[in-house]
């Protein structure tokens, strides 16, 4: 039996594709605003590119993109043709190779295990340029939950636990923000 390294996102790629909302939208666009004009932004977990990733690519910005769902990375492909995705789990993404002046990991973190959420910002702390910044998403509760498109477990480690990780990475938490869907953002900075 192969792995699933989307951890069930191709299967529900055309439910996801069809449900997603711009819930997140506008957040996304003021922290934006405290970027490098035209700089480049690692999407993690980017779907189909919709809302977040076009978004970030009309207000200028060079976007990534890593998508484990072939469908859904085959979408962002075919949205974005100038814009860069590799369908590759983000455990194990080559993007991590170069430098970015921001990381956003929108509905992504708490899909993963404890053991991979931590990894992963360590490696988004390396990832990022000096000044870079971080955004991510994750309830500010502790809890796991049975994920509404995928049925996999999901969980956050809580408020206490990102805010200590953020900080065990070097990075240093500047915000937090609430969108009108009540997900929870977590705004980190690189020294």
């Amino acid at each position: 039996m192969s792995r699933d390294s989307s951890h069930g996102w191709e299967a529900a790629a055309p439910e996801f594709m069809a449900r997603r909302s711009g819930v997140g939208v506008e957040t996304v666009r003021a922290w934006a605003r405290s970027l490098p004009a035209g700089g480049s932004i690692l999407d993690l977990g980017c779907g189909s590119g919709v809302p977040i990733s076009a978004a970030l690519i009309d207000e200028g910005f060079t976007v990534y993109g890593v998508e484990a769902s072939p469908s859904l990375a085959a979408a962002f492909r075919k949205r974005f043709p100038h814009a860069s995705v590799a369908c590759e789990s983000v455990e194990e993404s080559s993007f991590f190779d170069r430098t970015f002046d921001a990381v956003i990991a929108w509905g992504l973190i708490f899909l993963l295990s404890p053991k991979s959420q931590r990894e992963l910002i360590h490696r988004v702390a390396r990832a990022l340029r000096s000044g870079g910044r971080f955004l991510f998403t994750a309830p500010a509760e502790a809890a796991s939950w049975a994920d509404l498109t995928t049925g996999r477990r999901s969980r956050s480690l809580g408020a206490d636990a990102y805010r200590a990780e953020l900080a065990a990475a070097g990075l240093t938490l500047v915000a937090e923000h609430v969108d009108e869907g009540d997900n929870h953002y977590y705004e980190a900075a690189a020294p």
